[in-house]
């Protein structure tokens, strides 16, 4: 297959043919040398291959745990994030099965044992197959795989360095950053005996006591996580509500869910101090509480991991947090060197960071220039139960708004919450534009949100309408039916009456 690639400098669009394009890339090894074998990665060298270029990645050796010279095909989605976290997330919701299931007829007598070391097991079986999984699908599409820690010589030469000390140089037309982010700890006293996400996923023996800072994604999902498995779970952060960045109610009702689950919420506190002691850790807070844990976990945001690959001798920029800034094209200030995904945090989502990479290898080597669409993209938060939105929140909306928002707001008690007494309802709701009737934002908080939330994302990509939503016949009896059966406004709001967004 003739390969269309851009040349130094030149605007993102199709080349005029394969010829030029092949003679101008005689002197070097590759087409094409991508950084990091994460999501993004991975997809931006296999699809860049399909189009006929020759590719070659790097990534560093697998473990569980990253570090400076840890980490593994599929990055931290499929190592240490997304992939692992929802497999703990499945084994905590049992808890509240066996609770729910009394009301069903089950009669379980005695103590249900848990047995932490067998999940944690089988997530790491599990992690090591999606591992050699990547392996094979960068192989099968003829990509070749280098382990090292690479780095940017110059515009168009890679520098990979083995954990030996030993190195190597590659030299491409084009390279691909895709090394993602870190989890960052907090610089307080005692910050060495807290943990990240990291270590959260591959702990030898399941906390009694633990300790969360944060308010974020990984925060509540931990929570939920380790309340679900029998832990005590306090969750201190800064602002009044969980999630900031989320539709202010569907926040309420995420904190009111975790209080509800028996999660001990601090809203509007910080730690301070950190101190080992006989009993566990002793954790001080800006109020001047004490506790103790037997682990605390650091979930306060991620940094993008661009540190050291020496953009700045080469001329890539970067922001003040050191992601890497890139066009609507993801090329970087360097017109052969492009980023995808976290580093250049954009959307820090796994699904994005495909979309992305797809779009790069379009754009560079498919004559297809395509830029990443990044409105209307869907997202949940796997707490129990979990959150799920796609669209403007009530709050963006109005920031938006040429015209007055029109509210609608479902609160129920799910079926099989009627059985099972469970005091736990289900939100769901919309935001529509009250002049074009276009529905803006849609969330929910309940179970099977996020399966029920991708159907809705692709209505509105389409642009769908309220009447759209109206004139569509439900799935009876379940929960989705809601969204296609919510025919009374809540609440009409102007733009000059913006609601609170300081949560």
């Amino acid at each position: 297959m003739a390969r269309k690639m851009l040349k130094d400098g030149e605007v993102p669009v199709a080349t005029d043919g394969a010829a030029a394009a092949a003679a101008a890339e005689e002197s070097y090894e590759y087409d094409l040398f991508v950084i990091g074998a994460g999501s993004g990665g991975v997809r931006g060298s296999r699809t860049s291959a399909g189009f006929g270029a020759k590719v070659a990645i790097c990534e560093l050796p697998f473990h569980p745990i990253s570090s400076e010279w840890l980490g593994g095909h599929g990055g931290t989605c499929v190592i240490r994030g997304c992939v692992p976290k929802k497999i703990l997330v499945y084994g905590a919701s049992f808890r509240g099965e066996f609770e729910d299931a009394k009301q069903f007829g089950w009669e379980i007598n005695g103590d249900i044992n848990y047995n932490w070391k067998k999940l944690l097991d089988n997530k790491t079986q599990e992690i090591v197959r999606l591992n050699g999984v990547y392996k094979r699908i960068l192989g099968n599409s003829g990509v070749t795989m280098i382990e090292g820690a690479g780095s940017i010589v110059d515009a168009h030469t890679v520098e990979v360095t083995q954990q030996d000390g030993s190195k190597q140089r590659h030299t491409a037309k084009h390279i691909l950053i895709a090394t993602g982010s870190r989890a960052q700890l907090v610089n307080i006293p005692g910050k060495e005996l807290a943990i990240t996400s990291d270590e959260a996923l591959s702990l030898e023996e399941l906390p009694k006591r633990a300790v969360i800072l944060g308010g974020g994604y990984i925060a509540v999902e931990f929570a939920s996580i380790w309340r679900g498995l029998g832990a005590e779970v306090d969750l201190f952060y800064r602002k009044e509500l969980p999630l900031r960045g989320f539709d202010d109610e569907m926040r309420t009702i995420v904190a009111s869910n975790l209080e509800g689950r028996g999660i001990r919420l601090h809203p509007g506190a910080n730690l301070t101090e950190l101190s080992k002691t006989a009993d566990g850790i002793k954790v001080v807070t800006d109020k001047g509480d004490e506790l103790i844990a037997d682990v605390v976990l650091f979930a306060t945001g991620r940094a993008p991991n661009s540190n050291r690959l020496n953009l700045e001798a080469v001329g890539v920029e970067v922001d003040q947090v050191g992601a890497i800034k890139v066009d609507e094209y993801s090329r970087t200030s360097v017109p052969n060197i492009w980023a995808v995904g976290d580093v250049t945090n954009r959307i820090n989502l796994t699904p994005v960071a495909l979309m992305e990479a797809t779009c790069f290898s379009k754009t560079v080597f498919g004559g297809q220039p395509i830029k990443p669409d990044h409105k209307d993209v869907p997202c949940a938060v796997f707490c129990i139960p979990p959150l799920s939105v796609v669209g403007l929140s009530e709050q963006e909306a109005l920031e938006e708004a040429k015209n007055d928002i029109l509210v609608y707001t479902s609160s129920f008690n799910p079926m099989k919450n009627s059985i099972s007494k469970r005091q736990e309802k289900s939100v769901m709701k919309l935001v529509v534009d009250a002049e074009t009737d276009k529905v803006l934002g849609a969330a929910m908080c309940g179970p099977d949100a996020a399966e029920i939330m991708q159907g809705l994302a692709v209505a509105l990509k389409a642009g769908a309408t309220k009447a759209t939503f109206d004139s569509t016949v439900g799935i009876h009896p379940s929960a989705a039916e809601e969204f296609v059966t919510m025919r009374t406004l809540t609440r009409r709001v102007s733009p000059a009456s913006k609601p609170k967004t300081n949560l």
